[in-house]
């Protein structure tokens, strides 16, 4: 499966199958309304130290902005990978919130912040 790093898209892996993540107005606003916070802060707040259900509501917000058409309850009968997760999900939100021209590639984008490769 193709994904788009400008657009923000991440790839990932649920129960054999590929999908694409992207963090999108509408899924930040799914995420909220189902973490069940007003804003951005308290967002923040609330995922510092987040538990699996809100693992689950990020993860299934940032499938139905990457165009899957997913709900809770498919995801959990999912057999999944955490720690492949947590990466897409982490790419996701960095992807978009990166500068413009930010691909998530570790040697390009090193170079374009000013940072040696490696050293981001």
């Amino acid at each position: 499966m193709m994904t788009n790093k400008i657009r923000g898209e991440v790839p990932v892996t649920l129960g054999g199958e590929e999908f694409t993540l992207c963090l999108t107005l509408g899924a930040l606003a799914d995420i909220e309304s189902g973490l069940g916070v007003k804003n951005l802060s308290e967002m923040d707040e609330r995922l510092a130290q987040p538990s699996m259900g809100d693992l689950m509501v990020i993860l299934c917000a940032l499938l139905r902005g990457g165009g899957h058409d997913v709900k809770l309850e498919e995801l959990a009968a999912r057999s999944i990978n955490l720690q492949e997760v947590v990466r897409a999900i982490e790419s996701a939100f960095r992807l978009a919130m990166a500068p413009e021209g930010y691909t998530g590639s570790q040697q390009a984008d090193a170079e374009d912040m000013g940072s040696p490769p490696g050293k981001s």
